[in-house]
């Protein structure tokens, strides 16, 4: 399966989620999800399994529990793919920290009294 196939799933996407934050059983998996889509505990499943024969996600068992983790693999294949249209972002966020440097450095200055506008006004 594509991998914009897998990650196009809200579902398997919060799945991920989850396990970005490290490993989870398969119940603790479920209970979130289906709290969340309403969902039953074997589409769940059917979702970890796509996750994990697609590459994304790995199982490993702990006496009777599967214990499910992200595997970086493919999501590093998706960032190399995505490599190429950064170009379309990249600017505008650069553009928008600067921005925000700038207030910030401009809202310090007007608070300790050292803003050069007020200064000449008084």
């Amino acid at each position: 399966m594509h991998a914009f196939t897998v990650l196009g799933d809200p579902v398997r996407r919060r799945i991920l989620e989850l396990l970005a934050d490290g490993e989870m059983t398969s119940g603790e998996v479920c209970e979130v999800i289906q709290r969340e889509f309403g969902i039953s505990q074997p589409a769940v499943s059917q979702h970890l399994k796509v996750l994990r024969e697609s590459g994304f996600a790995v199982v490993r068992p702990e006496g009777t529990r599967r214990l499910y983790a992200v595997n970086s693999g493919p999501l590093r294949e998706v960032d190399v793919w995505l490599d190429r249209f950064r170009r379309f972002w990249t600017p505008h966020l650069d553009a928008l920290a600067t921005e925000l440097a700038r207030g910030r450095r401009e809202r310090r200055l007007r608070d300790s009294g050292d803003d050069p506008e007020r200064k000449g006004k008084s």
